[in-house]
């Protein structure tokens, strides 16, 4: 068994994340296959992301590499086939160009409520997303969430960032503009009036009448932005 077991990992991508249920050993021996994987774990073979999750290590140029953030939450972002979450927060800032951190800490867009996990060294957290999770929308609803985390995109100034979304935006064409006014009004004020703003700074004809209505004038927000970058904060209520 342990012979047939290598085999099927040696044909395995380095970097995949597996459980013991992908091998049809585990049906017959749940318990020895276990004892295989974990010797593998301690000869070197196999590392252990966290209880029952293994992968071959991935080694680079500077030696061994991490697995890749997708890895570590796969399954945390399907059910029954079915798209349920979506890897945010710091990790987009870093696929956004908006930080070159590598986050340890995985942050998960979902529509249902849930609590914290540990999983190795890496602490996931789920941030709740009101908007539909699909394919199509999962690329515009985190750049909205850069949007809401806009204060704590890590080693970055706030003029630097705000150019950066605005260039992100400038790319997009009118039909994802829409979609994206419409998914914002779910998300916080803060969000609502940065998008509102950059639109508008990209396009003063840009209809953001929907945004506008739904911020309190009694409420600002303070991000840092010099009115250099972003012209129009105090109309927004941005300072």
């Amino acid at each position: 068994m342990t012979d047939s077991i290598k085999n099927k990992i040696e044909k395995l991508a380095a970097g995949y994340i597996f459980t013991a249920d992908e091998f049809e050993e585990t049906a017959k021996s749940p318990t020895t296959v276990s004892k295989i994987l974990n010797g593998f774990v301690a000869e070197g073979v196999l590392r252990k992301l966290s209880k029952g999750r293994f992968y071959k290590p991935k080694i680079g140029k500077f030696g061994e590499l991490p697995p890749d953030d997708y890895e570590v939450v796969k399954d945390l972002l399907t059910a029954r086939g079915k798209l349920i979450g979506y890897i945010t927060g710091y990790t987009a800032f870093n696929e956004l160009g908006l930080t070159t951190q590598v986050p340890f800490a995985l942050q998960i867009g979902t529509f249902d409520e849930k609590k914290g996990i540990q999983r190795g060294a890496y602490k996931i957290t789920f941030i709740k997303q009101r908007n539909t999770i699909t394919k199509d929308n999962i690329p515009l609803l985190k750049l909205l969430d850069c949007l809401r985390f806009f204060k704590i995109i890590p080693d970055a100034m706030p003029d630097v960032s705000c150019r950066r979304l605005l260039y992100l935006l400038s790319q997009l064409d009118d039909n994802q503009k829409n979609k994206l006014k419409k998914f914002v009004l779910k998300y916080t004020p803060q969000a609502i009036a940065l998008l509102g703003a950059m639109l508008e700074t990209l396009n003063p004809q840009e209809d953001t009448t929907a945004l506008f209505k739904m911020l309190n004038p009694m409420t600002c927000y303070k991000l840092g932005i010099s009115n250099t970058v972003l012209s129009n904060q105090k109309k927004w209520y941005l300072k």
